[in-house]
C-alpha cells in the first residue's frame, strides 16, 4: 500500500490529483473550527463537556468534532448521505426515477441533481431543528427569530459546502469525495481518543501496568483492523458458464466466469442506520430536557445509550445491545434486497446464454442466488456485529469512553482501501497509454 503512495507522487498527474485532494480537506478542518455566529461559546463548552449520551459522541465523531464546536460544518455530510439512501429507495419505488436510472449517464445526472435539492432540503430542516433546540438549552445568546435564521443558513450552507467539495474531490481528485470527508472527520478525533486512552489506564501507572495497558489497546485495534480486513475482502464466487452460439461463420461464448457475492454486501450502512436510530431519542430527549429523569423513560433512553452496555452495575440497559444486533442484521438484509436483484440478474444471464453449473436458468437460478444470498448476508452482518460490539465491551468494563470504535474503523480501512484500488488503477492505465505509444 505504502509503495503504491511513493509511486503514485512519481507521476505528475495523480500527484496533482492528491494534492488537490489533500488542500480540500485542509479545508474542511479549518471550517470545522469556525464557530455559527451568535453562539454562546462559554454555554457550548459546559454542555457538551456535560454530555455522557452516546448519540452525541456518535455523531460529533462523524462532524470531527464539528458538533461539539458548533461550526458552520456542525451538520456535516450526514444529509447527504441520507439524501443517497431516500433516492436509492426511491428508485426503487417509483417507475420513472427507475426508468431515468437506466437510461445511463444522463438519467444518473437527473438523479444526482434530485439528490442535491433533497440534501439542501434536509439540511435546512436539521438546521431548524438543530437552531431550536439549542436555543432552548441556553446556546444560542439571544433566542430570536433572526438569530435562529443566522444559524440555520449558517448550518445549511455549511452542509451545502461539504457537499459540493465532496463532489470536486471526486472529478478532480483521487477516490470518492463524499467517503474522504467522513475519512478526514474520523481521523481527526483519533488524536485525542489516544490521548484519552494513554491518561485513562497508561499515565500514572507502573511501568509493568502501563505496558500492558498499551500492548492490549494496540492488540484490540489491530485485531479489529484485521477483521474488517478480512470482512472487505471475504468474497462467494458463484461460477457461471455462457453456452457457445453460431454468429456469422464463428463460433463464439463458452467462457467460464462468476458471479462475485461481497460477504459484507451492504457494507457500514447497516451500522450507521442502525446507531443514528439508536442515538435519535437521546438526542430529542436531550433537547426537551427529559434526558437525566428517574422514569421508564429515561431508562430506555439509557438502554439505547451504549456507553452504558456491558456495565456489571447496570445490567438492564445492555438489553438495548440486543436491539442493536436486531438492527444491524436488518438493515444488512434489508439494504442488500434494494441493491442486489437476483431475478433481473438470473434474467440477464439467461438472455446472454450463461447459466450456474447444475442450475436451471431462470427462475431456479434466482431461487439458487436468493438462498445463497442469505447465507452471506447472515455471515457479514454477524461479522459487523462483532466489529462493533468489541469496542462497546470495552467501553463498558473499562470505562474506555471514546468516540473511535467499530464503526470508524470500518469507515477508515473500507476508504483508504477503495482509494489505493482506484489509484493503482490510474497507474496501470497510464502505463498501457504509455506502452501503446511507445
Amino acid at each position: 500500500m505504502f509503495k503504491t503512495f511513493i509511486d503514485a507522487f512519481k507521476i505528475k498527474e495523480i500527484r496533482r490529483k492528491i494534492g488537490y485532494v489533500l488542500l480540500m480537506l485542509v479545508v474542511i478542518r479549518i471550517g470545522s473550527q469556525v464557530p455559527v455566529p451568535g453562539t454562546d461559546n462559554a454555554a457550548l463548552q459546559s454542555f457538551f463537556a456535560s454530555q455522557t449520551n452516546g448519540a452525541f459522541n456518535f455523531l460529533d465523531a462523524f462532524t470531527g468534532g464539528s458538533l461539539s464546536n458548533f461550526s458552520i460544518l456542525a451538520l456535516s455530510i450526514t444529509p447527504y448521505i441520507t439524501s443517497s439512501i431516500i433516492m436509492q429507495l426511491l428508485t426503487i419505488a417509483i417507475p420513472a426515477l427507475e426508468e431515468m436510472h437506466k437510461d445511463g449517464e444522463d438519467g444518473r445526472k437527473k438523479i444526482q441533481e434530485i439528490t442535491r435539492y433533497l440534501t439542501v432540503g434536509l439540511a435546512l430542516f436539521e438546521s431548524v431543528a438543530m437552531s431550536i433546540g439549542f436555543g432552548n438549552q441556553g446556546l444560542l445568546a439571544e433566542v430570536n427569530f433572526v438569530s435562529v435564521a443566522i444559524v440555520t443558513a449558517s448550518l445549511t450552507a455549511g452542509s451545502a459546502f461539504l457537499m459540493w467539495v465532496g463532489e470536486q474531490i471526486t472529478e478532480k481528485g483521487v477516490g470518492n469525495g463524499i467517503s474522504m470527508v467522513l475519512l478526514i472527520n474520523i481521523i481527526s478525533r483519533v488524536p485525542n481518543d489516544f490521548v484519552r486512552l494513554f491518561e485513562q489506564f497508561i499515565q500514572g501507572k507502573s511501568l509493568a501496568k502501563g505496558a500492558l495497558s498499551a500492548i492490549i489497546i494496540l492488540a484490540i485495534v489491530l485485531v479489529l483492523i484485521v477483521l474488517v480486513l478480512v470482512l472487505n475482502g471475504a468474497q462467494r464466487n458463484i461460477p457461471v458458464q455462457y453456452s457457445k452460439k453460431m454468429q456469422g461463420r464463428k463460433m463464439v461464448g463458452g467462457q467460464s466466469t462468476h458471479i462475485p457475492l461481497k460477504v459484507n454486501t451492504a457494507g457500514v450502512i447497516p451500522v450507521i442506520f442502525a446507531s443514528s436510530l439508536m442515538s435519535l431519542p437521546g438526542i430529542i430527549a436531550q433537547f426537551a430536557g427529559k434526558a437525566n429523569g428517574t422514569g421508564w423513560g429515561s431508562k430506555i433512553i439509557n438502554m439505547l445509550n451504549s456507553n452504558n452496555w456491558f456495565k456489571f452495575s447496570e445490567p438492564l440497559y445492555s438489553i438495548g445491545l440486543i436491539l442493536y444486533i436486531v438492527l444491524v442484521v436488518f438493515f444488512a438484509y434489508f439494504y442488500t434486497s434494494i441493491t442486489f436483484n437476483p431475478l433481473e440478474i438470473a434474467d440477464n444471464m439467461k438472455k446472454q446464454g450463461g447459466f450456474i453449473p447444475g442450475i436451471r436458468p431462470g427462475r431456479p437460478t434466482s431461487d439458487y442466488l436468493n438462498k445463497i444470498l442469505n447465507y452471506v448476508i447472515f455471515i457479514g452482518a454477524a461479522g459487523l456485529c462483532i466489529v462493533c460490539v468489541i469496542p462497546f465491551f470495552f467501553n463498558g468494563v473499562f470505562g474506555a469512553n471514546v468516540s473511535f470504535g467499530g464503526t470508524s474503523i470500518i469507515i477508515i480501512v473500507g476508504v483508504i482501501l477503495e482509494t489505493v484500488k482506484q489509484i493503482e488503477s490510474m497507474m496501470l492505465v497510464r502505463n498501457y497509454k504509455g506502452f501503446l505509444n511507445d
